[in-house]
């Protein structure tokens, strides 16, 4: 074995610590470089020094190189910093020139895989500009780059994490394909929308209580039909409150009529009107912007559907619709189950059963609490093959919905993770189980914050949600729904499994409860 040094000023790595007694080695094997594992260190703290019989001492443990032409971009607002297998670093810009021209730098040197920390936005378009090119492009959290040798600098980053990327030590995280990705952004761009004029719709409520006109405490949507029609008839000068009333709802005026009355007497300060009218013109803008939004998705839809996913043939027609209970296929019609999409639901004609064109007739809205928008908001966020995780375990770990590990000698604690975007989606759409009547899921949740509290319910019943969706989209599984009681049954069966164990154990047999007879009443 061969050993090669280099001078303190230059190594294959990258210079990341510089001592004036140091340098970075590393050894030819089979032809192949392998670097040492470890830091950049001394010479001779490293390999040692010769002994009497003129060997030398080297390091037992190498790692190959997986990847010789392995680059790494630490990704930024204003420059991108890039080394080829910690080499030298190379600055450019992010204007759209400057990403062509790093492009065309890493096909001139042969590199064919690329990793990048995700940071923020700014690796978006560096991303698509070498996944056009046909390079393998790894995104990496930053948790896997952090810990540099020496200064932490801009340079020594992207020198580190190539040295990684290198050796094969950096895992990708998930990209959806970039039809996804379209979608994600018209989906998240109307999500957006839709928080802004819910600030809005705060707004209205403020400058009403600023009034005391309580009528948003009285109904229960004030951008509802009834609350709209009250509102502007009250931008439009009308102060009488039996006039008012009559713009409502018969149910409002056949319930509510005296209180609604009562709401609607306050200080119509001039300040405050226009307070009013500027939110509801604000409101008004961003329901227009969703509208919007919704014709675009719309586009997005079926631009999959034509050139991306294949059509798939529809399935046979049921005779006779299966009992309740019974195993039937999610893809046994060619809409999905009828729920309630809510109020911010997109207006789309045939939503429901486009997509279940896109994800091969598997119905996700057989699933408790599971709509036809919730639907698709998860596609937009983890896409249409969820065959990129090869288990349940590592779906439910991606979400964040499943506790980490951390040991240390007989030290076992867990660890939480961070949820991203489609784990917290999951959390949303689980808290409509905590009010459902006949649902074995909405019992779990139930017995869940019974024990450990409602957030923690949340969290593992989302996983449960989880585990059922990966199943329905990669297996092709129904969903059978049991039923509350059902799932009490197996509860219960499960203490007394666990009550006969522990009575083995000590040796104490069970008898059942005798049921006490009423007395005899005496002549």
């Amino acid at each position: 074995m061969t050993v090669v040094s280099f001078g303190a000023n230059w190594c294959p790595v990258g210079s990341l610590v510089l001592k004036t007694d140091s340098c970075t080695v590393w050894r030819a094997r089979e032809g192949k470089p392998v670097f040492p594992v470890g830091k950049v260190c001394p010479f001779k703290s490293v390999f040692g020094r010769a002994t009497a019989s003129g060997r030398e001492h080297s390091m037992s443990t190498l790692l190959s190189v997986l990847d010789p032409l392995a680059a790494f971009v630490d990704v930024g607002s204003e420059h991108m910093h890039v080394s080829v297998a910690g080499g030298p670093p190379e600055v450019f810009g992010t204007m759209t020139g400057d990403l062509d021209r790093l492009r065309d730098q890493l096909q001139a040197q042969g590199v064919r895989s690329v990793a990048m920390e995700a940071t923020g936005v700014y690796w978006l378009p560096l991303y698509g500009v070498l996944e056009a090119a046909g390079m393998k492009v790894l995104m990496v959290d930053g948790r896997q780059t952090r810990n540099v040798p020496g200064r932490k600098t801009d340079m020594s980053d992207c020198q580190w994490g190539a040295t990684l990327h290198a050796h094969g030590l950096l895992r990708g995280g998930f990209v959806p394909p970039v039809y996804i990705r379209r979608l994600q952004d018209y989906v998240r761009l109307r999500q957006d929308h839709l928080t802004l004029a819910s600030s809005h719709v705060q707004h209205m409520q403020k400058a009403l209580e600023r009034m005391n006109v309580k009528l948003h405490d009285v109904i229960s949507n004030l951008v509802g039909v009834s609350g709209l029609a009250v509102v502007k008839a009250i931008l439009a000068g009308e102060r009488d409150p039996e006039a008012l009333l009559k713009l409502c709802d018969g149910q409002i005026q056949k319930r509510k009529a005296q209180r609604v009355k009562e709401s609607l007497r306050g200080t119509w300060a001039e300040e405050h009107l226009f307070a009013l009218q500027q939110a509801l013109e604000s409101w008004e803008h961003y329901q227009a912007q969703v509208r919007a939004c919704d014709q675009q998705i719309k586009k997005a839809l079926d631009q999959v559907e034509a050139s991306v996913i294949p059509p798939a043939p529809a399935p046979a027609p049921v005779p006779e619709p299966a009992p309740t209970g019974s195993a039937a296929s999610p893809a046994s019609s060619v809409e999905p189950a009828k729920k309630s999409a809510g109020a911010n639901a997109p207006a789309i004609v045939g939503l429901g059963g486009l997509l279940l064109r896109l994800t091969g007739w598997k119905d996700l809205t057989q699933l408790p609490a599971c709509t036809t928008y919730s639907m698709l908001q998860l596609i937009a966020e983890i896409g249409l093959d969820l065959r990129v995780w090869r288990t349940e375990k590592q779906f439910t770990a991606w979400l964040g919905l499943a506790p980490g590990t951390r040991q240390s000698g007989k030290r076992h604690r867990g660890v939480g993770r961070r949820r991203n975007r489609a784990g917290r989606l999951l959390c949303v759409i689980v808290r409509s189980l905590a009010r459902s009547r006949d649902c074995a899921l909405g019992g779990f949740y139930r017995r869940m914050a019974g024990r450990r509290g409602g957030l923690l319910a949340i969290v593992a019943t989302a996983r449960k949600l989880a585990v059922l969706i990966w199943r329905a989209m990669v297996h092709g599984m129904a969903y059978v729904e049991e039923g509350l009681k059902a799932y009490e049954a197996k509860v219960l069966a499960t203490k007394r499994h666990t009550l006969e164990r522990l009575a083995r154990q000590l040796g104490v047999n069970l008898l059942p409860s005798i049921p006490q007879l009423a007395p005899v009443p005496t002549q």
